[in-house]
């Protein structure tokens, strides 16, 4: 265990306000074996806070304490539910520069952008809030007449969300917010890297009057060890899981034997294309937003930059500027655009594929190398030339790389887009509105985002097609993965 590292007095103080144990049934506690775990920042590769790690026990008594909560919760009116997330919603605005510096010193990401995911997080609590009194079921006469049907919407029950380190709040509070809503308990278990940001939203829960037991968070560095036992839990009616594909598909086999309403938001491979007619000052704007949004580290980050043969240098000379000229550093600081990576292994695998790409013969217009020996940055990198089949264009980057290829006609284009396993999201810009409209019938992706660089927003569903997984998370879809329907037919 590392002795944690000086921090600034505002930084210890943010540190020092997140209680660091295990919340479960209401109350903060040690591990059954009173091991902790380190949190590092990554700007330093220096251990920021120790926080407890759980058990195989811990594990199971959260979900103890989420199934003992669930009738009484089920129970509990819609508005009353609604009004715990409309003051969850106000206090996480209310509290918005704490938790961003948080969110930056555990995960890396600038101010800037732990602000930017405090408000798009709060949002669906908002949205959730409003979504738990128009929870409805149906009334409708049997086709014979002789009977009445009568559907009604009832909560799945306690639940085990796991959550990524990337957006280590968003990712919370658009499983929590609608299970809340829905009238479900819930057991959440943080990525190992980013606790801190799930231990200060259960204590703001708390505080906007959410009922103990509701809520239980457990942090583990022995996360197959602790997770497997619950999901053979009969106790345990839903899964929902963010994160890499192969563990996605690990937790729906094990997930089989209980036959778990699951959910799986998994990886992405996201193209963007960019047509002869787009506006090309405009799909560089949205190529920043696409693959620079939280370092290049999202699911939804842009991985495969298709471009138009006629305008693709021009585009590559413009991107590589906008690029060339981000400024990287430790979040904290003043100006700063672009912040580490997550951890060591993330920068050698971005590495690694650059290199690939590189010795298979593509050329490096701005970055290309890891920069500095404290941390784990990597430049801003655009690449020209990326040979089909090189694993940069096969395999979800994770980092601030943007590879260039071309292409010749619209649905060339298509078929380079489609070729992969997976389906998140895909970006398009053209000014054409007849081939917009073809284009996003034509990609096999959950999502498509026409002339704009974000597609995430709470008001929408959001979730994939083909190995990006299953389940919507966000609009009025959202509320359904958390609810059973009933029927009841009734005799006249």
């Amino acid at each position: 265990m590392t002795t944690p590292v000086t921090l600034a007095t505002e930084e210890a103080a943010v540190l020092a306000g997140v209680p660091q144990g295990l919340f479960i049934g209401g109350q903060w506690r040690s591990a059954r074996d009173g091991a902790r775990m380190d949190v590092e920042d990554p700007s330093t590769g220096q251990v920021i806070a120790q926080v407890a790690d759980a058990t195989v026990e811990d594990g199971r008594d959260a979900l103890a304490a989420a199934d003992e909560k669930q009738k009484e919760w089920a129970a509990t009116p819609p508005r009353d539910r609604g009004e715990i997330l409309r003051r969850a919603f106000e206090l996480m605005i209310d509290r918005a520069d704490d938790l961003a510096l948080l969110m930056t010193l555990e995960m890396g990401k600038s101010l800037a952008e732990s602000r930017a995911e405090i408000t798009y997080a709060a949002e669906f609590f908002r949205w959730f809030s409003e979504e738990a009194v128009r929870i409805a079921g149906r009334w409708s006469v049997a086709p014979n007449g002789a009977t009445r049907l009568l559907t009604m919407k009832q909560p799945v029950g306690p639940c085990l969300f796991i959550t990524p380190w990337n957006f280590p709040l968003a990712m919370g509070t658009r499983k929590i917010g609608p299970a809340i809503a829905a009238g479900c308990t819930m057991v959440v278990k943080p990525a190992p890297q980013t606790p801190l940001s799930m231990y200060a939203l259960a204590g703001l829960l708390a505080d906007a009057g959410l009922p103990d037991g509701v809520l239980n968070v457990i942090s583990t560095s022995r996360t197959p060890e602790v997770i497997e036992p619950l999901l053979q839990d009969r106790r345990l009616r839903k899964l929902s899981f963010t994160g890499s594909t192969p563990v996605g598909k690990k937790l729906v086999e094990q997930s089989a034997g209980q036959l778990l309403r699951v959910s799986m938001e998994l990886g992405g491979n996201a193209p963007f294309l960019v047509f002869e007619d787009a506006d090309l000052e405009a799909a560089v704007d949205g190529a920043m937003l696409a693959k620079m949004r939280n370092i290049g580290e999202a699911c939804t980050a842009a991985n495969r930059f298709l471009v138009h043969e006629s305008v693709a240098e021009e585009f590559g000379t413009l991107l590589a500027g906008r690029m060339g000229a981000l400024k990287l550093g430790r979040g904290t600081e003043a100006g700063v655009d672009v912040g580490p990576l997550v951890d060591r292994k993330a920068r050698e695998k971005v590495g690694d594929l650059v290199a690939e790409a590189v010795d298979a013969g593509a050329k490096v217009l701005v970055g290309g190398s890891p920069v500095g020996e404290q941390g784990y940055f990597y430049a801003p990198t655009v690449l020209t030339g990326v040979e089909p089949g090189t694993r940069l264009l096969a395999e979800e980057i994770f980092g601030p790389v943007a590879p260039i290829t071309t292409f010749s006609t619209e649905p060339e284009a298509l078929a380079m887009a489609n070729d992969t396993e997976f389906g998140l999201v895909a970006y398009a810009f053209t000014r054409d509105v007849s081939r917009a409209l073809r284009v996003a019938e034509g990609l096999e992706t959950g999502m498509v985002a026409l002339n704009q660089g974000i597609v995430s927003n709470p008001a929408a569903p959001f979730g994939g097609v083909k190995h990006s997984g299953f389940g919507r998370e966000g609009g009025v879809e959202g509320i359904e993965e958390y609810l059973e329907t009933k029927y009841v037919g009734i005799a006249l």
